[in-house]
């Protein structure tokens, strides 16, 4: 009896810790910034069979590989490593094999059930799953690994484990359907600020 009372209060436990904050509401949208280089301009783009609000990120001007990728708005990272297979796509053989799914890649909760996802890293993560990171944090390097037909970042805002509409710097980012390919362009004001 008293083994049966004390498993039934174990379950509750259980879900109120996992059940009862995924019925919260989502909080306010964090203040994202665009995830690359402060003054950068960038190529927001999408593409038929992409998914709704996915965006891949291409620069205006200059190669894609390597460049820094940076955290959009503070937060916990909760995944960092390898999502799919790598293949074998790097500057040095850039028409290499793809792999499959998301290859390096790194997901940040940032409070409020809002998150973001970035995929195709070119190496694995400088950051682990528990580092904290503020805005403007590098997080990795724009490559090719996963499912990638070419160097590009593929990110994606969600709010309550939903892909939304991104926002930067409180204005819409203008990639929301994958009906046709189009693209916008926007220039990252996600600008550390100076130590003190």
């Amino acid at each position: 009896m008293l083994a049966g009372i004390a498993v039934a209060v174990v379950l509750l436990v259980v879900a109120a810790v996992v059940v009862v904050p995924r019925l919260r509401p989502p909080g306010p949208r964090p203040a994202f910034q665009l995830p690359v280089a402060c003054g950068e301009t960038w190529i927001l783009g999408t593409y038929p069979g992409h998914d709704d609000y996915d965006i891949d990120f291409f620069p205006t001007s200059g190669s894609a590989w390597g460049r820094p990728v940076l955290a959009s708005y503070a937060g916990t990272v909760t995944e960092a490593g390898v999502n799919g297979t790598l293949g074998s796509r790097t500057p040095q053989n850039p028409e290499g094999p793809h792999g499959t799914g998301a290859g390096y890649w790194v997901e940040i909760d940032h409070g409020g059930r809002w998150e973001t996802q970035y995929l195709h890293l070119l190496e694995p993560p400088s950051v682990k799953a528990g580092d904290r990171v503020e805005q403007g944090h590098q997080i990795g390097r724009i490559g090719s690994t996963g499912k990638s037909g070419a160097p590009h970042l593929h990110y994606e805002q969600r709010r309550a484990g939903e892909k939304v509409e991104s926002h930067f710097d409180g204005v819409p980012a203008g990639i929301t359907t994958d009906d046709r390919e189009y693209e916008v362009r926007h220039t990252s004001r996600n600008c550390r600020a100076a130590p003190d």
